[in-house]
């Protein structure tokens, strides 16, 4: 699908207050949500159907911002509706959207998504991969968009960049689960998906909570 196939509102990027609400109501809000990165080679999108939740300092050992500001992590204190990126393992860029006040560091991992344009372009940033992994987990996703070190701090309003609309997904097709790839607080539902979707990354969560939006 290219660009000019899909519906205009689906494009227009989320407004600020969008961020500045509880950090699970943007965890599973994000869900149907496009990201886009309009790179030179190219506009690429894919919408998102997996999402994961890190609080501020001191409240989630999970989260890069637990013990406080550092130099890798400045960015998640910084203003909500923009990119955390961070490097893990050598290898692989995961992306992150900032949200809550300034200060506060909390932010949502980026774990899946489903292309929806320049699909050609993805492939061929990924051209090993089965249609259902281009941009299934955190570390593909970014290399399925494109996405590295550069985009660290990018506002997702102005671009290259942009979180838009999308479409909803409805609270019947949506699942909370345990976060997955951490060793600390793993009893948290913290994660959120489109229950039953191939695009949702393979992982073992911990404990499923029954409730479409769980109370923080």
């Amino acid at each position: 699908m290219s660009q000019g196939q899909l519906p205009p509102e689906a494009l227009e990027p989320l407004p600020p207050a969008f961020y500045l609400r509880p950090l699970l109501e943007v965890t599973r809000d994000l869900l149907g949500r496009l990201l886009v990165h309009r790179a030179p080679e190219g506009t690429s999108a894919v919408r998102l159907v997996e999402t994961e939740a890190y609080d501020g300092a001191g409240l989630d050992p999970a989260s890069h911002a637990h013990r406080g500001p550092t130099p890798r992590n400045t960015v998640m204190f910084g203003p909500p509706g923009h990119l955390y990126l961070y490097f893990t393992y050598g290898m692989h860029w995961c992306a992150n959207v900032v949200c809550a006040p300034e200060g506060v560091a909390q932010a949502v991992l980026l774990r899946a998504g489903e292309p929806v344009c320049g699909e050609e372009l993805i492939r061929a940033r990924r051209p090993a991969s089965r249609p259902r992994d281009l941009a299934r987990g955190p570390a593909r996703l970014c290399q399925a968009l494109g996405l590295a070190g550069w985009a660290n701090g990018a506002s997702l309003a102005d671009g290259p960049v942009l979180l838009t609309a999308g479409w909803p997904v409805p609270d019947d097709q949506v699942g909370w689960t345990g976060r997955v790839g951490i060793a600390a607080a793993t009893d948290r539902p913290w994660r959120a998906l489109v229950t039953g979707h191939p695009g949702v990354s393979a992982a073992r969560p911990g404990p499923a909570r029954r409730a479409a939006r769980p109370a923080r």
